[in-house]
């Protein structure tokens, strides 16, 4: 298992929501012409290369993480074993430490659709590095080097790794709170 594989099992859950949301009848679903879950769309909007997301699917239908879709082939993200690996394994497997200041994209608690969840004792935020970043905090390395430039195209895909951040950085309360949170979003039905 890769960090990446994550990255592209959440832009997986966050494009299932967006069809759900889109009514076929509505004429901006003509306009989607290219497969969205096609490797090379997936390339496009991840910033991971074809052959990484082909190995990432691989890897996640071989762990449980994925299960293949027997309408359409594709490979559909096992809600319930991701949640699970997320909230107890992830803080294990990737973990993450804060970094030196520097400019880049919120995360975790600071990311804008979680700052209300949580007040903050320290001063700092934490980012993921990028240069089209607006706010200083301490530097977070992402579960893949393209997830700032990724976020910026898909809320849903920022809030769900923003809550792995959250996961993956914080102390037991804020990472208690952070899994319910991704509990509700990723367990809905």
């Amino acid at each position: 298992m890769k960090s990446q594989d994550l990255v592209v099992l959440l832009k997986l859950v966050s494009l299932q929501e967006q069809e759900r949301q889109f009514d076929p009848g509505q004429p901006q679903a003509s306009l989607l012409v290219d497969d969205p879950y096609s490797v090379r769309n997936l390339e496009a909007l991840l910033g991971i290369s074809k052959t990484e997301i082909n190995a990432s699917i691989k890897r996640s239908l071989s762990s449980g993480l994925a299960i293949k879709d027997r309408d359409t082939g594709r490979a559909n993200p096992s809600r319930r074993n991701l949640n699970n690996f997320i909230v107890h394994g992830m803080k294990f497997v990737f973990p993450a430490k804060p970094g030196p200041m520097t400019r880049g994209i919120p995360t975790a608690f600071a990311a804008p659709m979680l700052k209300s969840l949580l007040v903050s004792g320290g001063e700092y935020i934490y980012v993921w590095p990028s240069a089209n970043g607006r706010d200083m905090g301490q530097s977070v390395t992402p579960l893949f080097k393209s997830v700032p430039e990724a976020v910026q195209k898909d809320d849903r895909l920022y809030e769900y790794l923003s809550l792995v951040d959250a996961i993956r950085l914080g102390n037991q309360r804020e990472a208690g709170l952070a899994g319910e949170r991704l509990s509700q979003k990723l367990l809905k039905k």
